[in-house]
């Protein structure tokens, strides 16, 4: 059981607190992968895997879509564009809008960390069965749209 009903805190038992350290644990684990080969951190390798995905979005999408806070999302994303991985042009349907899209640099790039992600994303689910991982993903699509 999650929590307790008696008014106090178990820390290893709330809900919010182990999806952190376990979020937080993930992804040290797979930057620790891609960080010394490719120079990136966390931030910077979400805004890659989002452009990759979506060839094109505006900063407001892009924070939306990976939930960022928008300064580190303005960070990382100055970095990558000085690193030659991203560029910034005017969106076409709005003057006042800019699109961020990956280089060819960017692409290449992408596609040489998304077989280290899968790879890592198996290792870690390993072991779990089918209808463990088909309940995992049902229970974070729950989580996700509760609204609070």
């Amino acid at each position: 059981m999650l929590g307790t009903e008696t008014g106090t805190l178990t820390l290893q038992q709330f809900l919010p607190y182990r999806l952190s350290v376990l979020s937080n644990r993930i992804s040290q684990s797979l930057a620790s992968k891609y960080s010394e080969r490719f120079g990136i951190n966390v931030h910077e390798w979400r805004i890659l895997a989002a452009l990759g995905e979506e060839a094109h979005l505006s900063s407001v999408a892009l924070t939306n879509r990976i939930a960022m806070d928008k300064v580190a999302v303005s960070r990382a994303v100055k970095r990558l564009i000085e690193k030659g991985l991203l560029v910034k042009h005017l969106d076409k349907k709005d003057q006042r809008s800019h699109v961020l899209a990956l280089t060819k640099h960017g692409v290449g790039m992408y596609q040489q960390l998304i077989p280290i992600a899968l790879e890592h994303e198996k290792l870690m689910i390993a072991n779990l069965t089918l209808k463990d991982k088909q309940d995992l993903l049902k229970l974070l699509s729950k989580l996700d749209n509760t609204s609070i």
